[in-house]
């Protein structure tokens, strides 16, 4: 089988091996476990690989590079123009040598792809859409056309959409679907926390604005001169970074706040099995994998109700759902901090439901997509 992917994921050539971000790269090895040949179709980065970039395991990959693109200014909006026709080429003759035609969404290439798949209405076709599919939601017009293309039956045939969380209304083509980062054999014993020790806070994910990191570090600040021994390490880079390092200097928070960068996936699981709770108050997301994996290692979730986010944390039961007010999520935060048994209730309830999602059991549902 020839499974062609189409991402707007940087990728990064080194050795003549491809490297990307590591959560995507580790699902994509999934799907490709059980095809004969991949093509790739995404923008290629002139960049050294990170701590957070891995390869592909695949032996047999043909990349199809393709200019990144933006409509973020006058100069991006032209170069896009210039550049769209190459790129719409290229992918479409990726799927022409196809037999399975895989998208990821929401994002440029995406866009593109959903458009040139419409003619192929015969080929076997996925889209993974990892962002919000709530309907409601105010999102970007390029967004919106990616859910309606994909999600209009007439123009877009024999695909499954895989979203996260049961959506009223929705076609008979959108399956509700999870992700994953750990397998079984993770499910080690949850290292035991108490709130009598220092009371600890991780936050995963971009330094940038629509993930809220400050407010993060305003919610423990808080905490702190309310009198709670509490400690923040935020793990991941971005845009926001130099703006939160002033934050914390001009605070004088570095005692109990900590910038720790782009970190190995095994540190950050020790981060998490270290902590008390997991913070993420994002404007957006579709299934926050930071969240999932804090809960599989005990960590109560502190969330903002996006997607399907309430439905994650069971509607308050098993975590925090965040106002996006300040005096009220650190009051919600104390009522928890105040009661153990709630804490130790909900932690329970978050690792329990976390660990029916494993790798595993993701794997078994990717394989019965390519197989239909």
């Amino acid at each position: 089988m020839n499974f062609v992917i189409v991402t707007h994921v940087p990728h990064i050539l080194e050795q003549n091996r491809y490297f990307a971000y590591a959560p995507y790269v580790r699902e994509m090895n999934i799907w490709t476990k059980y095809v004969d040949k991949v093509i790739i179709v995404a923008p290629e980065s002139k960049s050294s690989k990170t701590a957070i970039d891995i390869q592909y395991e695949h032996e047999n990959i043909e990349f199809v590079a393709v200019a990144s693109f933006n409509v973020l200014n006058l100069k991006s909006i032209f170069n896009t123009v210039f550049q769209t026709p190459a790129i719409c080429r290229r992918i479409y003759s990726a799927m022409q040598q196809s037999d399975h035609i895989h998208l990821r969404c929401p994002g440029n290439m995406g866009l593109l792809a959903s458009v040139i798949q419409i003619l192929f209405p015969k080929k076997i076709k996925t889209a993974k859409y990892a962002g919000n599919w709530d309907l409601k939601s105010k999102q970007p017009l390029s967004y919106k056309l990616q859910k309606w293309i994909l999600s209009n039956t007439f123009l877009t045939r024999n695909m499954q959409v895989l979203v996260y969380g049961e959506w009223e209304g929705s076609s008979r083509n959108i399956k509700p679907f999870f992700t994953a980062t750990y397998n079984e054999v993770d499910k080690f014993p949850i290292v035991s926390k108490d709130l009598k020790q220092r009371i600890r806070f991780v936050f995963v994910g971009t330094l940038v604005a629509g993930k809220n990191p400050l407010y993060a570090i305003q919610i423990v600040e808080a905490l702190y001169k309310n009198g709670h021994n509490v400690a923040l390490a935020l793990y991941g880079e971005g845009m926001e970074r130099k703006k939160l390092e002033q934050y914390i200097l001009q605070n004088n928070l570095e005692n109990f706040i900590s910038l720790e960068g782009n970190q190995t996936q095994d540190t950050v699981k020790k981060a998490y099995e270290q902590s008390h709770f997991v913070i993420l108050p994002s404007e957006s997301e579709g299934w926050p994998k930071a969240v999932a994996e804090g809960m599989f290692w005990g960590c109560v979730p502190v969330a903002t109700k996006v997607s399907c986010v309430s439905f994650m944390l069971d509607y308050g039961k098993r975590g925090v759902l965040l106002e996006m007010d300040l005096e009220k999520d650190v009051n919600q935060l104390e009522v928890v901090l105040k009661n153990e048994i709630d804490y130790q209730i909900k932690s329970k309830k978050a690792s329990e439901w976390s660990r029916k999602y494993t790798l595993d059991v993701f794997e078994e549902e990717i394989k019965k997509l390519l197989t239909r």
